[in-house]
């Protein structure tokens, strides 16, 4: 590899001296580089990084920050179809694989071409208010169907999968993961590790008000669709679909929001040549 995109959490590289550093190290191996300018949230097509000032032939998207900041900048940047590498700024990190005292192996391994490349699926969700779309976004990890305050008390999900009915929940949500997303806010309810390469989305209740709700799991090509009901009390309730923790649509009883395999997925750089599960045992014992 030889031309190269940086993206950095400015929260985590504040006097952007370690992106700096990587800019040095690419230019003295005799690679080309730009870094993005600062981010800025827009109410535009994209939230974090605009894809379209990302230059022709770039052939690495170098994100540095944490899973997090991966997330938010490979929805705005996945139809470019770029390999993204994440390094990890943060804490506990499963999609940013490097570490920062590992970023000059990482380099050294792109500029040998000795990589792997991972296809990751994307959830697409659109949200109805009767037969109007009211928010449409995809996600990586996850699409959150969630309660609303105040009052803070259980609300009512009515869930259909391929337009047949499957079960009600009375809960503060629903979590609808892709593979990726199944160590991140699903696992922390209660739903199973899955691996990234899986064909399988899992659906998993937040706080369901019952003793025997576990997590379901459904062909990736299945669609699942998440109406919000009224509750025990009966009455209109309010709530939030939210997009990879990021990106929220207002929704009230009766909306409904459809979610399916979208239809371009996530180029995520793989060096380590470790199977999922030897990645999952470092992650954790280190957690």
């Amino acid at each position: 590899m030889d031309k190269f995109y940086i993206i950095t959490n400015r929260d985590k590289d504040q006097n952007l001296r370690f992106t700096e550093e990587i800019v040095q190290y690419l230019k003295e191996h005799g690679k080309k580089c730009q870094v993005q300018q600062a981010e800025r949230k827009t109410e535009g097509t994209y939230h974090y990084t605009d894809p379209e000032l990302i230059p022709e032939g770039t052939q690495c998207i170098l994100v540095l920050g944490g899973d997090g900041t991966l997330l938010q900048a490979a929805r705005d940047v996945v139809h470019r179809e770029i390999p993204m590498l994440g390094v990890n700024l943060g804490t506990l990190g499963f999609l940013a694989e490097i570490d920062k005292p590992s970023i000059y192996a990482a380099l050294d391994k792109l500029f040998a071409d000795d990589y792997e490349i991972e296809e990751r699926m994307m959830l697409t969700g659109t949200v109805w208010h009767g037969d109007k779309i009211i928010g449409q976004d995809v996600a990586l990890n996850d699409i959150v169907i969630s309660r609303v305050g105040p009052p803070l008390r259980v609300v009512g999900f009515n869930n259909y999968v391929n337009d047949g009915y499957l079960n009600s929940y009375n809960a503060d949500g629903i979590i609808i993961a892709t593979p990726t997303g199944s160590t991140g806010y699903s696992l922390s309810c209660g739903g199973p590790i899955i691996a990234p390469n899986a064909a399988m989305t899992v659906m998993t209740p937040i706080a369901p008000h019952t003793l025997n709700t576990r997590s379901l799991i459904f062909p990736e090509d299945d669609v699942i669709t998440v109406e919000l009901g009224e509750g025990r009390r009966q009455i209109q309730e309010n709530g939030l679909a939210s997009f990879d923790g990021d990106v929220e649509v207002p929704m009230s009883t009766g909306d409904r929001i459809v979610i399916k395999k979208a239809s371009v997925s996530v180029k995520i750089l793989k060096l380590n040549h470790l199977s999922f599960v030897e990645v999952l045992r470092q992650k954790m014992s280190n957690n």
